[in-house]
């Protein structure tokens, strides 16, 4: 990790580097950190060039490779199946049955997600790379601390990239968290959400991988361990997303009952449900779950600027809140807090994801179904 490049092989990795910048996902400042890390991922320079071929078009088949290469399949099929062991290239079939090969890019999802999906070794160079991921993603969280109204006018014009799918298992009771149906809100009905429990996001699928949490993965890396949760093996992928996964080893095949064996495990320990749609697009199947703690995940702790689409919010019930305060502890948006009567409060930060239903000790808390709502949450407050 810690090798001088010559010049031209710099230049090589830049131009790979800012192709995938253009693959979707979060552009990344391309410089000298962005390079190690390519490097680091894939050092094998003729897969690199193959790169090149995604410039102008980030999904082709085979026979357009082909034409846009002016190679045989024979040079062309080794190099891609080299990077899609890396998570640069997703190469399953479409619905008539062809092979896509389709750039992928760093990171929201991507590289980063897929690299530390798997099971790393814990030695120094894997250690260096985590700590070169840290440092990319420290640069953005500046970015947005000085220039934070801009990255709002940004964002709020893209797709929400999660929505949150909410428990429905109450702790105390064994019982399902009631869902109070009061539509109330004002708010324009847009794409009707597939599912809206995790159960059933489970039971849609015959094709479940598991895999690592890559957040808490890369913390473990960084000496900086999770402090919400002992468990790791808890994010899934879901249909093409599994095979492809668990293909590249990324991830294993798992059963339904282990798939929901984990997920109540981790319902235990106060771990949010967020759900990925291809492109962002909630009308189509989920791709994958990630379970969230609140102190290791980019998307669950806010440290960025986070478009989340949901279907509830949670409610308080005045008469039974005894303003404990376990679910202003435990809220992962800082949506919950005490008021001046020391009863709880829900605040706009709400993404409904249950937590407080489920950890109320009191069951003074429930959610309500609203219409499709999608929230911008800001970074943690200080």
């Amino acid at each position: 990790m810690t090798e001088t490049i010559d010049q031209e092989t710099y230049k090589k990795y830049k131009k790979a580097a800012q192709i995938i910048n253009g693959a979707g996902g979060t552009p990344l400042a391309i410089g000298d950190t962005l390079i190690k890390i390519l490097r680091h991922i894939l050092p094998d320079e003729e897969a690199l060039s193959y790169i090149k071929y995604f410039k102008s078009k980030t999904s082709q088949t085979m026979v357009q490779l082909k034409e846009t290469s002016s190679q045989t399949e024979e040079e062309i099929l080794p190099n891609l199946i080299k990077l899609a062991k890396v998570g640069l290239i997703f190469n399953q079939p479409n619905r008539h049955g062809v092979v896509v090969y389709r750039l992928m890019p760093f990171i929201d999802v991507g590289v980063f997600e897929y690299t530390f999906m798997g099971v790393l070794e814990d030695n120094e160079a894997n250690r260096e790379l985590a700590r070169l991921y840290h440092e990319l993603t420290g640069g953005l969280k500046d970015i947005l601390k000085n220039n934070y109204d801009a990255v709002k006018a940004f964002v709020q014009k893209r797709a929400p990239v999660d929505r949150t799918i909410p428990y429905t298992i109450n702790k105390a009771t064994g019982n399902e968290i009631e869902i109070v149906i009061d539509k109330i809100l004002d708010v324009p009905e847009e794409k009707i959400l597939p599912v809206q429990k995790v159960e059933e996001l489970v039971e849609k699928f015959d094709d479940i991988a598991v895999g690592h949490c890559f957040c808490r993965h890369q913390q473990d890396l960084l000496d900086n361990p999770c402090k919400q949760t002992d468990i790791r093996e808890n994010c899934f992928t879901f249909g093409k997303s599994a095979r492809y996964t668990s293909e590249q080893g990324f991830t294993r095949l798992i059963s339904k009952e282990e798939a929901l064996d984990i997920i109540m495990k981790s319902d235990e320990d106060g771990l949010v449900h967020k759900a990925y749609h291809p492109h962002f697009d909630t009308a189509r199947d989920e791709t994958s779950l990630c379970i969230c703690c609140n102190c290791c995940c980019g998307q669950a702790g806010h440290d960025s600027v986070n478009v989340n689409v949901t279907k509830y919010l949670a409610q308080v019930n005045q008469e039974s809140c005894t303003g404990c305060g376990i679910c202003v502890e435990n809220c992962h948006t800082f949506a919950m807090k005490l008021n001046e009567d020391n009863v709880a409060e829900v605040g706009e930060r709400c993404i409904g994801c249950g937590v407080c239903a489920y950890v109320c000790p009191e069951q003074a808390i429930s959610l309500k179904e609203n219409e499709r709502i999608v929230r911008l949450i800001p970074p943690r407050p200080e």
